[in-house]
């Protein structure tokens, strides 16, 4: 079985690469910091919210329906 992410690529890339690469460690950083607060905020108001639950509320519904056109009743 071949490894997800082999030790050696094919262009001689060694991962050890990029935990020594000071510039590439501090943009993963960055990305993640990002990523953690983005992720303990709500960018929406409740009003955005609500109306985005309502459309896919409504979306769902049209796609069920859909799905079960022409299908038998059982």
């Amino acid at each position: 079985m071949t490894p997800a992410f082999p030790s050696h690529s094919p262009s001689g890339y060694d991962g050890r690469d990029r935990r020594q690469n000071p510039r590439l460690r501090e943009l993963v950083d960055e990305m993640l910091a990002s990523i953690r607060v983005a992720a303990n905020q709500d960018f929406w108001t409740p009003d955005e919210r609500e109306r985005c639950e309502a459309d896919m509320t409504r979306i769902m519904a049209s796609v069920r329906a859909r799905a079960l056109e022409g299908r038998p009743e059982s």
